[in-house]
């Protein structure tokens, strides 16, 4: 029995999310279905994280098991025939028994788009934050370094989630302007974990950083807070996109 890892992208506009769910179709169920079609025999996986409704991945790891003679490598090429065009494998490779894609990763990038010009784009609309109102850019590159460090963010965890520590480490958290493109912003957040809606909810408190709504030099004392009510709104799943996830040099995950 082998332990496969994949990497795969997706748009998740269409699915409830990555986790199968009996209320709507989710990435996870496609691919357990395109893998089992593909081995002949029920197949399920295991994934680096749950996203969420609308939340889309350049870069996603799962593993699976699985008694094939099918070469590992030819994974991708195989199950992209019988996955919908919104959903591709990348890559795979096998991996050892141990592996596990959610609790052997070190850590997670996240990238956030805003779309912040008068006139809204229709084809960025599934893919940023539609921001009409004028934004402090300068304000918001200030305040985002505030994130980073060990800090506990419960803050910043919409109501749901069921983690054991809201404590985390925000090794990056970084806005970006686009020189060709003035009306994209894009907030980047690597850190070793992160609470339900975190990213989203960075990324609405920046947004917030940028109206006037909240000062840059107050974002510490608000982190430390962990009052929800006093950080920005969730900002839509749309937005969203996992960039990478990282994993401990003795696992043998990329």
């Amino acid at each position: 029995m082998k332990n496969i890892a994949m990497r795969i992208t997706y748009d998740g506009t269409n699915y409830h999310g990555w986790q199968r769910q009996k209320n709507g179709i989710t990435v996870q169920q496609v691919v357990e279905d395109a893998l089992s079609a593909l081995l002949g025999k029920p197949v399920q996986v295991t994934g680096c994280s749950r996203t969420d409704a609308g939340v889309h991945a350049l870069d996603y790891v799962l593993n699976f098991y699985a008694d094939t003679n099918i070469p590992v490598e030819k994974f991708p090429y195989a199950l992209n025939y019988r996955l919908p065009d919104d959903i591709s494998a990348l890559e795979a490779w096998e991996v050892d028994g141990k592996f596990h894609a959610r609790f052997s990763a070190a850590g997670k990038r996240y990238i956030y788009q805003i779309w912040n010009g008068r006139i809204r784009s229709p084809f960025v609309r599934k893919y940023s934050w539609y921001l009409p109102y004028r934004l402090d850019r300068a304000a918001m590159v200030k305040a985002a370094p505030c994130f980073e460090g060990t800090h506990d963010f419960a803050g910043f965890m919409a109501a749901g989630g069921d983690q054991k520590t809201t404590v985390r480490t925000v090794r990056h958290c970084r806005v970006s302007l686009d020189a060709e493109q003035p009306e994209r912003l894009s907030v980047a957040v690597e850190a070793d974990a992160f609470l339900y809606n975190m990213v989203r909810i960075i990324a609405g408190t920046l947004a917030d950083v940028g109206l006037g709504k909240i000062a840059a030099e107050e974002l510490p004392e608000i982190i430390q807070s962990c009052d929800r009510t006093r950080g920005g709104i969730t900002a839509p799943p749309e937005g969203l996109f996992l960039k990478k996830v990282y994993f401990n040099p003795e696992d043998e995950g990329r």
